[in-house]
């Protein structure tokens, strides 16, 4: 599950959460965050884990944030014990379209490189499935990502 703390650079909220942006785009950023609070709790095994994301390669230029609990938040955590570093196209699979065989091969070929505490993702292999709340609150957000 995805949301995020704060919009990129807007101070201003956006007018129609509703409507679809481009994937981490500051509009897709603030219509995520403005779905917070529904978020749904996150599993024992995710609950405690932080992860950094440097995502390269994106129409807006790299974009710095990191997973905590589940939830995306704007900018690198200092106590991350793991970063993971992707370009903008492996980021929509692994987050968005959570395709795992296309994720697992950009991992392979080296496209995702990851920095840091292995054993941190290797604990997100042992998460039980999504809840039915939790596979909902992920469709809302594939909903307004292009």
């Amino acid at each position: 599950m995805l949301a995020s703390s704060a919009a990129w650079g807007r101070a201003e909220p956006i007018e129609r959460p509703d409507m679809a942006h481009e994937f981490f785009s500051d509009d897709w950023i603030a219509a995520v965050e403005s779905m917070r609070d529904e978020a749904p709790e996150p599993n024992d095994v995710v609950k405690d884990v932080v992860i950094n994301l440097v995502v390269t390669d994106t129409p807006f230029g790299e974009r710095h944030a990191h997973l905590a609990g589940g939830l995306l938040e704007q900018g690198l955590d200092d106590g991350a014990p793991t970063t993971m570093t992707m370009p903008y196209d492996a980021a929509r699979l692994l987050f968005i379209d959570q395709d795992q065989q296309a994720t697992t091969q950009a991992f392979l070929t080296g496209r995702i490189k990851v920095t840091g505490d292995m054993m941190v993702l290797m604990k997100l292999q042992t998460a039980p499935p999504p809840t039915a709340e939790q596979a909902a609150f992920q469709e809302r957000i594939k909903a307004l990502t292009i």
